[in-house]
């Protein structure tokens, strides 16, 4: 299993920097060769299951996540989300998590333990590197923009 930790300071108010990284459909717009296609309706919140699909025609499949743990900020105190990676070709965990950072400003930190079934633990640096950029990228436009 690849694990990594992404980390940005943002000039943002806590409740703001957690809606901007949770909103699930967002993310199929910035991770390439995704969609987020089932939400269930209504606010997030543990047991949630977000339906990632990932890939290119037949060579596509499906990335299931259950929300396991959903404490959104409140009153100064952290948030923190917990996604659980429940397919068939990706497996692991990833959690989202904002709290006070210095001068007014949010800390968002980005963990996560990714394993694709077909690859060997061979690939492991590769598939840790082009996590962090992939998904770096993508924490960078969705605490970007509204």
């Amino acid at each position: 299993m690849a694990k990594f930790l992404l980390e940005r300071t943002v000039p943002l108010p806590l409740d703001e920097a957690w809606r901007r990284i949770t909103q699930w459909r967002r993310h199929g717009e910035v991770v390439p060769l995704t969609t987020v296609g089932a939400v269930p309706p209504g606010p997030t919140r543990q047991g949630t299951l977000v339906v990632a699909r990932s890939g290119i025609g037949p060579l596509s499949f499906d990335d299931p996540m259950e929300v396991t743990v959903w404490q959104p900020p409140e009153e100064g105190a952290p948030g923190l989300c917990r996604l659980e990676k429940r397919g068939r070709v990706v497996l692991g965990w990833a959690e989202l998590e904002v709290r006070p950072g210095p001068g007014g400003r949010s800390r968002v930190v980005w963990r996560e333990e990714i394993h694709v079934r077909p690859l060997p633990s061979l690939f492991d640096g590769v598939l840790r590197r082009s996590s962090r950029y992939v998904f770096g990228r993508a924490l960078n436009h969705l605490l970007r923009t509204p």
